[in-house]
């Protein structure tokens, strides 16, 4: 006999199905078995860390930085080069020498990112052959892997109008893998996002200024009531970064000419496209900084992001 098994299709016990030598005769049958497997997000943007590190490496190591950000700290000294700026000589230490001497400053280790994830309708939308969601996921996935390495620690949330995960305070060692885990069971819910619940969430979650990191949709009529209002309130209290899946669909559609039904649907995708960009300037000018990405180029953008602003010393 002949014996395969694989799962019954309501997701319950496998089925074992056995079949005769001639293949004239099988059986088929469901057996319970003790134990449960769980699917987790793919870690498709993995393949770009290595890359980020090296940039990482670069902004941590290899070259100093002679300008003092709101998150740097001093790093060393150094003779002055033509080209310096001489607003970072240390005139004492020059005095103490025979050479002029100027400060350096790296991005400062162990800052706080809190991410929030929406989980709300306007996520459920399929770009390309994947929910938002999933996209979102993978960005998480990215910066949570990025954040260990550089030193800083990431708190985790998500939620629509409650909270369906949370990873608070775990090691930086495991927070890939807590992180990870928490997402495995996630979907995206068919409700409002309530946007004034996050942003209570966020403020009471985060106390002293950190990176918060909201992954959403540029949605208008998702975000103008629900959490546009609390975007500066946000903004003035963290360094507020917000990430988007945009449709490269869209953009096909806006260029279609030649025949009538082709030039309304490019009208109507030109104006999703323009109310997309009115809902980005928005947001930046109450304070966020936004990154609005295909699904392939969301985790790698966000990352850059990230990378920017600990560069710039604004975390």
């Amino acid at each position: 006999m002949r014996e395969c098994r694989g799962p019954d299709s309501h997701g319950g016990s496998p089925i074992t199905a056995s079949s005769g030598p001639l293949g004239l005769a099988a059986r088929q049958a469901s057996r319970p078995v003790p134990w449960r497997v769980r699917a987790l997000p793919p870690f498709r943007s993995g393949r770009h860390l290595p890359e980020k590190l090296a940039r990482l490496r670069e902004l941590d190591g290899q070259h100093r930085s002679l300008r003092r950000g709101q998150g740097s700290e001093f790093d060393s000294l150094r003779e002055y080069v033509v080209g310096d700026d001489v607003r970072s000589i240390d005139w004492r230490s020059t005095a103490r020498h025979s050479e002029v001497l100027v400060r350096t400053w790296r991005p400062e280790r162990d800052r706080r990112i809190l991410v929030l994830l929406d989980t709300g309708r306007t996520v459920a939308g399929r770009v390309g052959d994947a929910p938002r969601l999933d996209a979102a996921m993978d960005a998480v996935q990215l910066l949570t892997a990025l954040a260990a390495r550089a030193g800083d620690r990431l708190d985790l949330i998500a939620m629509d109008r409650r909270i369906r995960a949370r990873v608070v305070g775990t090691p930086r060692s495991a927070v890939l893998a807590a992180v990870t885990d928490a997402m495995a069971p996630l979907n995206a819910e068919l409700v409002e996002p309530d946007g004034a619940a996050m942003a209570a969430t966020m403020l009471a979650h985060a106390r002293q200024r950190c990176l918060v990191v909201l992954l959403t949709d540029l949605n208008r009529a998702a975000l103008a009531e629900n959490l546009l209002p609390h975007v500066a309130l946000l903004a003035s209290r963290h360094q507020l970064l917000v990430g988007a899946v945009a449709d490269p669909r869209v953009d096909e559609l806006a260029a279609g000419r030649g025949e009538a039904g082709l030039v309304y649907t490019a009208a109507a995708a030109e104006r999703a496209r323009a109310e997309r960009a009115q809902v980005a300037a928005e947001l930046q000018r109450r304070g966020a900084v936004v990154v609005d990405a295909p699904p392939e180029r969301l985790p790698t953008a966000l990352a850059d992001a990230y990378l920017a602003l600990k560069a710039a010393g604004r975390l």
